[in-house]
């Protein structure tokens, strides 16, 4: 059990959660549940990549701001932003400020307009079958898959840049593809 924590509201919870407020809201609420549609993707996948290096709770923190400056993650929005986009949002504090980050996101948005049957259909078509049970300790949760190796090939050949098989794994996990909920962790079992 030393990778679960009881709350102060008597719930067992992954251990991961307890290190903030926003992570424990992000925990209950969001880890986990599965997300579908373009747009709701596109903010994932591109969250991800910005998570890249740094910490989640950064990312968490930020993600107001990033919703502001990237116009909600409207696909076509995104997909239509410019050079003076790209300057506007290096000059946005609210945000990670990486050029290449950035520039990903918009030419991933551009990309993933392309994509026949859209973003959500591809992410969901790498999500391996339910009923794998949870993890019984943190050391068996894996960093990649074989389902994410595989994604984060078929994004990277169809373009999409900041997609490698760890940024998938956590893609997946986020969005419900996967459950890593540790077993005993209270956070019910969510449908596909």
């Amino acid at each position: 059990m030393s990778d679960l924590i009881v709350g102060d509201d008597g719930l067992a919870r992954c251990a991961w959660s307890a290190g903030a407020p926003e992570y424990r809201a992000y925990h209950d609420e969001e880890w986990g549940t599965p997300l579908r549609g373009d747009d709701a993707l596109f903010e994932r996948v591109s969250l991800e990549a910005f998570q890249s290096g740094l910490s989640w709770i950064t990312i968490l923190r930020k993600r107001p701001a990033f919703r502001a400056a990237f116009a909600g993650f409207h696909l076509e929005t995104v997909a239509a932003f410019g050079p003076d986009d790209v300057e506007r949002l290096l000059g946005d504090a609210g945000i990670v400020r990486n050029r290449s980050k950035i520039e990903a996101t918009l030419h991933n948005a551009r990309v993933a307009l392309e994509l026949p049957g859209g973003l959500s259909a591809l992410l969901w078509s790498y999500a391996p079958p339910p009923g794998r049970p949870r993890p019984a300790a943190r050391a068996d949760v894996p960093a990649t898959s074989d389902a994410s190796v595989a994604m984060a090939k078929e994004l990277k050949k169809r373009g999409l840049r900041f997609v490698g098989p760890t940024t998938a794994y956590a893609l997946m996990q986020a969005t419900g593809m996967v459950d890593d909920h540790l077993a005993g962790c209270h956070v019910p079992a969510r449908a596909l």
